[in-house]
């Protein structure tokens, strides 16, 4: 899976340069050029190869989260006075 999302960021890359479009006055539903009906859906596809990559790409060692013995606690002297204090005020 992994070589058929990079070649779909390949086709991406190459059909995002449309020169083709650049001079074409066609309108998409009577309202919308054609060259931005174009990107709509180039911006589309890459938002979909992006779910892929991510939903097959990402690293499993990176699903579990934050180890606790890698995050240090933050003591009472880095917090502001008034968090420290526990006198934080709601706005009424």
């Amino acid at each position: 899976m992994k070589y058929v999302i990079w070649t779909m960021v390949l086709v991406l890359l190459i059909a995002h340069q449309d020169n083709w479009n650049w001079y074409d006055d066609t309108l998409v539903w009577g309202v919308v050029p054609i060259g931005l009906f174009y990107h709509a859906c180039i911006s589309l596809a890459a938002g979909f190869t992006w779910w892929l990559a991510t939903l097959f790409m990402w690293p499993k060692e990176l699903e579990g989260g934050v180890q606790a013995d890698s995050v240090s606690p933050v003591s009472a002297s880095a917090m502001p006075s008034s968090a420290a204090a526990g006198s934080i005020k709601e706005n009424d």
